[in-house]
Order: structure tokens, then sequence, then C-alpha cells
């Protein structure tokens, strides 16, 4: 099954990550599983550029879903644009979109995928509004 990011989405971050000879298996491409860590490493650079730390006590961010559409082969050496787009925002998730694309093929998308990310109180373990500060710099 393949699921479609929608055309609809606002870009906030990019960027810039190495392939690394360790993510490749035994059949000489990256591992799909790897592809997910690209993803994860993308969604907590553009959290901590929002000043924000992935972990921290009280309240914080956790990701309730995940896909991911391979279209392309990655192999070592190589270097990934891997672009953040925010889709739908409702009171306590927010829809998050990666594209992942060579370096040296920028136009040729190797990978895409996304996942759902929701706010939540660490303590309680349940779902709370998003802080409007952070709403604030997603929409700007």
């Amino acid at each position: 099954m393949r699921i479609t990011i929608p055309e609809e989405r606002k870009l906030v971050h990019e960027v810039i990550m190495p392939i690394r000879w360790g993510d490749m298996d035994a059949y000489g491409h990256v591992n799909n599983t790897v592809y997910f860590r690209y993803m994860e490493q993308a969604r907590v650079d553009w959290i901590h550029s929002l000043g924000y730390q992935v972990a921290p006590e009280g309240e914080s961010v956790i990701m309730i879903n995940a896909f991911c559409n391979f279209f392309v082969q990655l192999t070592y050496p190589g270097d990934l644009i891997i672009k953040t787009f925010v889709g739908t925002i409702g009171r306590t998730s927010m829809d998050v979109f990666h594209t992942m694309t060579l370096t040296s093929a920028p136009d040729i998308l190797a990978a895409d995928g996304g996942t759902t990310l929701v706010w939540v109180d660490i303590n309680t373990s349940q779902s709370v509004p998003w802080p409007e500060d952070i709403l604030q710099k997603v929409r700007a």
C-alpha cells in the first residue's frame, strides 16, 4: 500500500544528511529501516530549531504512526536532502511529512514519508493542546 503525501503542506525545515557506510545491509543498499531513522533525525533537528527538546520533563511530542514510500535504492556514499513539511494541525496532533532526495540528483525523489505527532503531558500520558508558541512558529 502506498500512502500519498498531500499537496497542501508547508515546508518548515531542510537538512542535508550523509548516508553512512553502516546504513547499508547485506544487499548493498540502505536498509529500509534506516529511512525511518533519517526522517526521525530530520524531525528532531526541526523540533530543536523551534527551541524545544524532544524529551523534556512535563510536556513533549510523541509519534503515534509513521509510513515510508521507497522509490530509489540508496547506497553509500551520498548525501540526502531531507525536507520536512507540516500538513494538518489539530488541537493536539500534527501531520508531518518528509521528502528525501540525493544532493547529486535533487529532482529525483528517493523516498517520502510521514508521521502524526501528538503533544502530550509526560506525567499523565494524555494528549494536551499544542503550546501556542509552537503553533505560532509553525504557522509563521
